[in-house]
């Protein structure tokens, strides 16, 4: 199973740069394009968006992630959203999937 980022064009450069593929999304309407092409890809498993971006789908966002099937959508900072009193990405990762990255 892949992962996928969506979301800032600063984080999704920085997870192509660990193998991790991505897609730039700016406007509402690219985040639901983007979110509707990882959905319906059988290959995969968890799809991490930016905070800033998943701002501009709340109660889509909101939806995805309480539900519980394949691919998981998890919400992770953006490069500008980095708070000291905030987990890791890691720790998002590992409470969202129970695997240590």
């Amino acid at each position: 199973m892949k992962v996928l980022v969506i979301g800032h064009p600063s984080a999704v450069l920085g997870f192509s740069l660990v193998g991790v593929h991505g897609q730039v999304a700016t406007t509402a309407e690219e985040v639901t394009q983007a979110l509707d092409e990882a959905l319906e890809a059988p290959d995969v498993g968890i799809v991490l968006v930016t905070e800033d971006v998943a701002g501009l789908i709340r109660p889509r966002m909101d939806q995805l992630k309480l539900r519980g099937s394949v691919p998981l959508v998890i919400e992770i900072p953006g490069p500008e959203d980095i708070q000291t009193s905030r987990p890791s990405l890691n720790k998002v990762i590992q409470q969202a999937i129970g695997i240590k990255i």
